[in-house]
């Protein structure tokens, strides 16, 4: 049995289904396949089941929230009280939640059951979920292929029918970069649309936590859900939110605005997939839409700029991981050891040297040596960060070093300013801007994992989204001659989801 949208699952209870039953096929799909690919780390079945009877009550005599009937999983980096979130990290491989995010709160407010919890790479930093202390995941249409990332998981839950709706966050594109690969819709709302709070942070001016589900209709639906102000983010916005379900309603082409940037069109796109967008944007003009030629002049900047703020962003924000407070700590009489051993060994070296030069030198050594808490630490952070989160750290903390300050960091923030101007330009003359999601469609496994130049342009046409704070969204337009689908991209102004949403929705009726 596959699984269905959000609103297919509602009529079958209605018409008698057991919802029991249907969370019971959800399991056992899981059951059957997941250790094969790798995509829930930890299912709430119990607690589900006893879910279902409450809700399939609700909708039988009409009282049901309006997300009764999905079958939900979340990205473990998003907080459930007494939960593990880690993370996929060994920093938090035994943390428990105290509290729910925002988001999952209001989710179960609207009758929502959130099933399981989604593999994810290391602290959302990555583009494949290779990067996850539980292993990698493998996509569910493929399973020698990547499912993207940071939020491969929550796409490839939707695709292997283990959920019929998921939550993932978006930094640079982790949404939409593994919605595409996974055959999927993926929406990244504006920064401050929804709440972020409970969202363990990577770089906090970019994070936004949006839906991956089977169709346009149920993001509309699950952003209804979790848009909205929240004065436990300091961050999001004062801005009413539209019923988005009623928004796309009826939406056709006419008088839509396109805008088409040459700069996402160039080198490096696989051809097969420029032609898979340009069809689709040649229906839609058919279908009486305007295509208007843009320029993102800055665009070109995006990456770079990107991996200096985005990275500098989490060296502070995973400052905080010091085996201290809560999550890994390293084994301190072992760490008290080492320390006893190197003592002996430098006092041992100075007793033996044979020049004066010689023994100030190890002498400075002894005086430089780590305080027992410091080597804590240090130790902690070793061995509780992986590679990709250590690569990303250090690349942070030398953009925000002494000297160093005002030509990274400081420069990256004047062009993230100048991406934003570009887009508000545009934005002046079209509705929306389509673009491919990604350069190609999903690579295999290990191919790109030692290449992170490479691993980073695969958010080549994501990025600029999260710089200038506006929303996207990425939906199936096809499928590659590999036999993997296409995502085509859709941008619209901040807070202009209603524009995003309509378009997508135009694409998938196509």
């Amino acid at each position: 049995m596959k699984s269905h949208d959000i609103s297919q699952t509602r009529e079958q209870i209605r018409s008698g289904r057991s919802f029991k039953e249907i969370v019971s096929e959800y399991l056992d799909r899981i059951d059957q396949t997941n250790p094969d690919l790798n995509i829930v780390l930890r299912d709430s079945r119990e607690e589900a089941m006893k879910q279902a009877d409450s809700i399939e009550q609700k909708v039988r005599i009409g009282t049901a929230g309006p997300l009764a009937g999905s079958i939900m999983g979340i990205k473990d980096v998003i907080c459930e009280k007494d939960k593990i979130v880690s993370c996929a990290s060994n920093m938090l491989r035994d943390f428990h939640s105290v509290y729910d995010a925002t988001v999952v709160e209001r989710l179960r407010q609207q009758d929502a059951i959130l099933l399981s919890r989604l593999n994810m790479d290391e602290f959302a930093m990555g583009s494949s979920t290779e990067n996850s202390v539980w292993g990698a995941s493998k996509n569910p249409l493929d399973p020698t292929r990547v499912t993207g990332g940071s939020s491969g998981g929550s796409a490839a839950a939707v695709a292997a029918g283990f959920a019929n709706a998921t939550l993932g966050s978006d930094t640079g594109g982790s949404i939409r970069q593994p919605a595409a690969y996974c055959g999927v819709v993926g929406l990244k709302p504006s920064y401050g649309r929804v709440s972020r709070y409970g969202l363990v942070a990577y770089a906090s001016s970019f994070d936004s936590i949006g839906p991956l589900t089977h169709t346009v209709e149920d993001a509309a639906l699950v952003l209804n859900a979790i848009a909205g102000r929240d004065d436990n983010d300091g961050t999001s916005a004062f801005i009413d939110v539209p019923d988005y379900t009623a928004v796309i309603s009826g939406a056709t082409a006419k008088g839509l605005r396109i805008g088409v940037p040459e700069e996402y069109f160039g080198d490096g796109l696989d051809p097969e997939i420029r032609d898979a967008v340009m069809q689709r944007v040649t229906q839609l003009e058919n279908d009486g839409a305007t295509i208007v030629p843009i320029h993102l002049p800055h665009t070109k900047y995006a990456i770079a700029t990107y991996y200096v703020l985005a990275t500098a962003e989490a060296s502070s924000n995973l400052a905080r991981y010091d085996g201290v407070k809560y999550g890994h700590r390293a084994d301190q009489k072992r760490v008290r050891e080492v320390l006893k051993q190197e003592e002996k060994f430098l006092k041992e070296q100075i007793k033996q040297a044979e020049s004066d030069d010689s023994k100030s030198a190890w002498t400075r050594k002894l005086e430089r040596m780590d305080s027992p808490l410091v080597r804590l630490y240090k130790e902690t952070r070793a061995e509780g960060f992986g590679i990709e989160v250590k690569r990303r750290i250090m690349l942070g903390t030398y953009v925000l070093s002494a000297g160093y300050y005002e030509a990274y960091y400081g420069k990256a923030q004047k062009i993230r300013r100048l991406i934003k101007n570009d887009f508000e330009q545009a934005f002046k003359s079209v509705d929306v801007i389509v673009s491919p999601t990604a350069p190609t469609t999903a690579f295999k496994l290990g191919s790109n994992v030692d290449d992170p130049v490479q691993m980073y342009l695969n958010d080549i046409y994501t990025i600029s989204a999260n710089l200038a704070g506006i929303c996207g969204i990425s939906v199936p337009c096809g499928n590659h001659s590999d036999g993997m689908p296409i995502g085509l991209q859709f941008m619209a102004n901040a807070f202009d989801e209603s524009s995003l949403l309509r378009a997508g929705l135009l694409i998938q009726k196509q």
